[in-house]
């Protein structure tokens, strides 16, 4: 259901990367910092939070509304996102909006047809594929072609047509693979591209308008998986498979 808000100011936060970035939308303008962050998101997100609502002379309560990328992407760094955008809009009085990373990289690809893929490590990927919609008057930016699932470079969804762009680190990981995957298909890759909180802002206001909020107690991340690490059976498979795979021309 569609709710008409007249203003919106919503804060984003995301740290599912090595990346970490705070932004604010303000009624269509934006404002935003990142950093590099390796480990310490939880020392850096609340200082750039702060920062930012002194830059845009706003209070807290002034939002309308929080949102974080929800994932998939990096344990820790989803539980920090979630935390932080838990607290702050227990604080503001305000509801949550949970953003997918994998969608927030098909936003920032600029591209119409987005194959999103993260690196999972152990050998897989955070896979998705989005559509930007082309619908006169359409309410939702984006459709989903293939949901976000944990899989394989070698056993990801198959795509359909042409003109696909594929972004995000799993391009940097697994971009031999993926190419003999999507051979014909992918017209650009850029591995370069990550979850950013500009990103997750912008798509938060769609979902703000739509209605697809949650209170902040209810606001959850995204894992796909339950575990983080490889058995020594499992690695020394994987290390066969890649070696296996750089061999074949």
């Amino acid at each position: 259901m569609r709710v008409d808000w007249p203003v919106l100011n919503i804060l984003a936060i995301e740290t599912s990367s090595e990346w970490c970035s705070a932004a604010i939308w303000l009624d269509g303008r934006m404002l935003s910092r990142e950093e590099r962050a390796g480990q310490r998101h939880s020392e850096l997100i609340l200082p750039m939070v702060d920062g930012l609502l002194r830059e845009a002379a706003i209070e807290l309560a002034a939002l309308d509304a929080v949102a974080f990328g929800a994932g998939p992407g990096s344990f820790t760094g989803l539980r920090v996102a979630c935390g932080v955008a838990q607290g702050l809009a227990f604080a503001a009085g305000v509801p949550v909006a949970e953003v997918g990373t994998l969608l927030a990289l098909a936003q920032a690809s600029g591209a119409q047809r987005v194959v999103s893929c993260l690196d999972a490590r152990m050998g897989e990927v955070y896979f998705a594929a989005f559509e930007r919609a082309t619908e006169p008057g359409s309410e939702r930016q984006w459709s989903t072609v293939h949901a976000p699932i944990l899989c394989t470079p070698a056993s990801a969804p198959e795509l359909h047509g042409d003109g696909w762009v594929g972004v995000g680190s799993g391009f940097a990981a697994h971009g031999a693979e993926l190419a003999r995957r999507y051979a014909g298909r992918l017209i650009l890759t850029r591995a370069e591209l990550y979850p950013n909180a500009r990103d997750v802002a912008t798509l938060a206001v769609e979902l703000v308008r739509l209605g697809l909020i949650v209170p902040a107690e209810e606001a959850r991340p995204v894992y796909l998986r339950d575990r983080v690490a490889l058995t020594v059976e499992e690695r020394r498979a994987l290390k066969m498979s890649r070696a296996a795979g750089a061999e074949q021309p």
